[in-house]
């Protein structure tokens, strides 16, 4: 399996596309810590897994991702428990649509709080053991909306966008340390958010993509354990689109 004895960190694990990347990353062979907003959320994830599969090596945490003490207090346990830490995921994330002209300071602060600052806050307290290490993979989840916008919630592709910068220049910094540093752009994938809108607004979505189907969390994590996996060893520095779209 291609993660096998790896130890991995996903943010955002309890659920949509982070219960995805959990579940792959475990049927490859890791040991697979995830982070949830809240305790019982963490440990409700942990207990579906569980039942379809009592051997799962999968634990729950629950730090504040966008307070640095409590992401190094949380990440500490986690490499001493297991002696190491070789892959961090930072999924968790949050999206809003509140339009410009009724925008408010703490409207952007949350946003940017958790989607840059708590990429930046685990992406730090994972690097140094990484970087004893000689080897590690920090993979983020940024959007498709960080190269094409969106029509209103400026701050998600704008934190997106930020990721992407991030992504690229981390890679650059600690790619002579042995660590590599990548991303994947999701379109619309099936979560909650989007099995909730009407079918009015699916179907133009449908439509517009090439492959005609919207993407699903699965097609995210598979692109994750690639990137996580020494089949991805020669790749650093790279936001890979995986969205359904044709380019030229």
């Amino acid at each position: 399996m291609d993660l096998q004895n790896k130890v991995a960190i996903v943010t955002g694990g309890s659920r949509g596309i982070g219960l995805a990347v959990v579940e792959a990353f475990l049927k490859e062979g890791a040991t697979v810590v995830l982070c949830g907003s809240r305790k019982e959320t963490a440990q409700q994830a942990v207990d579906g897994i569980k039942a379809k599969d009592p051997k799962a090596k999968v634990e729950g945490i629950c730090p504040n991702l966008s307070d640095y003490a409590s992401v190094k207090e949380a990440f500490d346990s986690v490499a001493k428990k297991y002696g190491k830490i070789d892959v961090l995921v930072n999924n968790a994330g949050v999206s809003e649509n509140t339009p410009f002209l009724n925008y408010t300071e703490e409207v952007f602060e949350r946003v940017m709080d958790l989607n840059v600052k708590g990429v930046y806050n685990c992406s730090k307290a994972v690097s140094d053991y990484m970087v004893k290490q000689g080897n590690g993979c920090i993979l983020n989840v940024s959007s498709m909306v960080s190269r094409y916008g969106q029509p209103a919630g400026i701050a998600y592709p704008t934190s997106k966008f930020a990721v992407n910068g991030f992504t690229l220049s981390l890679a650059r910094e600690l790619a002579p340390k042995g660590v590599r540093v990548n991303a994947v752009a999701p379109g619309v994938t099936e979560t909650d958010m989007v099995k909730a809108l009407p079918q009015q607004v699916i179907e133009p979505l449908i439509n517009s993509i090439p492959l005609h189907r919207i993407g699903k969390p699965e097609d995210i994590a598979n692109a994750l354990v690639f990137l996580a996996s020494e089949k991805a060893s020669y790749i650093t520095g790279v936001v890979l689109s995986v969205d359904g779209l044709a380019r030229t």
